[in-house]
């Protein structure tokens, strides 16, 4: 088979069996799937022969749908419940969306029935409108009697999905946004954060700062605060401790290995001496040389400079209003000092070059303590960064948990 017939029975295949996708979906009830297929091919080529299947598929879709939906707001009307207002507004909003979207395509041609394809569109404008009017008025009240009587974070929560569902949809309603940000306040879990050293170290103060950087960490979210510099006299839901428990730090140590290294080099040419020691020559009379050989050793000292600081951790979370410590659980962190450097003594031409690489180094001064202390605690920062992401979610469920 030649390259571009293949090529158009490949074209044929993938459209019959996006017309197959697209008619299974409207089989099966699935209305909006089936429009959007369709359209999306129409709106690449309209008048094509190859799309007439795609129009009377959108055509047929668009009446099914549209008479679902109908149904469906006009029973929640019936029922009068002021719950299902945003189902029904939402209703009317998608409707005028998929007629927006179907009617800059319009004419869509029939041509086997010599007709362009039917829409019976709606003008939904004032049922959007008088929808909004209601569901507005629903919301303000609703949000305002939880925010109002609410018991718990919970329902000031619910306050503020409310408030801010409205803010989105008519956004000059009345006091919603100081009503939105009040309920955010009384819905928020406040956290204090503090930081306590039960070792004999001195934590370095950049370290210190660091780790109750939280404005760094990103975990300060909608419904959680962390204040590592809490406000005297403010009521705080949990109390976050980070205690460091022990800090380790190893003595400087520089360790010798002694590596005795031999090879034989090319030390410059000699004559070839057959086995009666006469010189060999070839075929031109030339004596032939060989290379000679020697034996070289080398002395070769590498010296290991090391440090080690450890670092153990607690971290615990109380819930200051029952007293109860919820979970706690340990951190860990360790940071290694090494540098090799060496010399030698001897021919350092017996040597590989991965330790002669060696040789161009020297002793460099071992890091302070607090030096060292602050490098294990960068790893320790990651660590306290995932763990209180991790479980920020749920800390008002009293579930912070590893």
């Amino acid at each position: 088979m030649k390259k571009p017939l293949l090529i158009i029975l490949l074209v044929i295949l993938a459209a019959c069996g996006g017309v197959k996708k697209t008619q299974v979906a409207l089989n099966t009830g699935k209305y909006v799937t089936a429009m959007n297929r369709a359209i999306e091919n129409l709106s690449k080529n309209k008048t094509k022969r190859g799309n007439q299947e795609y129009v009377l598929l959108l055509e047929e879709a668009f009446e099914k749908h549209s008479n679902r939906e109908l149904e469906r707001i006009a029973f929640l009307e019936k029922e009068g419940n002021p719950a299902n207002l945003e189902t029904i507004y939402k209703g009317y909003q998608r409707l005028n969306s998929i007629q927006e979207r179907i009617r800059p395509l319009l004419p869509l041609p029939v041509y086997d029935e010599k007709r362009s394809a039917a829409f019976d569109f709606k003008n939904f404008d004032n049922a959007i409108l008088e929808t909004k009017v209601e569901l507005s008025e629903y919301l303000y009240a609703n949000a305002t009697q939880l925010l109002k009587e609410g018991n718990n974070k919970f329902d000031f929560r619910n306050a503020y999905d409310d408030f801010n569902y409205l803010y989105e949809i008519n956004p000059g309603y009345a006091d919603t946004r100081e009503k939105m940000e009040e309920a955010r306040a009384k819905g928020v879990d406040y956290v204090k954060v503090a930081l306590n050293n039960d070792t004999e170290q001195i934590i370095p103060e950049r370290l210190a700062e660091e780790l109750t950087d939280f404005n760094t960490y990103g975990v300060n979210s909608l419904w959680t605060e962390f204040h590592t510099s809490p406000v005297k006299g403010f009521k705080y839901d949990y109390a976050m401790n980070v205690d460091f428990k022990e800090i380790n730090i190893s003595p400087e140590q520089v360790n010798e290995k002694q590596i005795i290294r031999e090879k034989q080099i090319k030390d410059g040419h000699e004559v070839l001496l057959d086995d009666n020691g006469n010189v060999v020559k070839d075929s031109l009379g030339n004596e032939i040389l060989i290379d000679r050989l020697r034996t070289v050793r080398c002395n070769f000292y590498q010296f290991t400079q090391f440090k080690s600081a450890q670092i153990g951790a607690k971290v615990s979370m109380i819930d200051l209003n029952s007293g109860q410590e919820i979970n706690a659980y340990p951190l860990s962190s360790e940071f290694i000092f090494e540098h090799v450097y060496a010399n030698y003594s001897g021919d350092r031409r017996a040597l590989d070059t991965d330790l002669i690489a060696l040789l161009d180094l020297a002793a460099v001064p071992f890091p302070t303590n607090e030096q060292m202390i602050y490098d294990a605690g960068e790893d320790l920062k990651l660590r306290l960064k995932d763990v209180i992401r991790r479980n920020t979610s749920s800390l008002t469920q009293s579930n912070f948990s590893d």
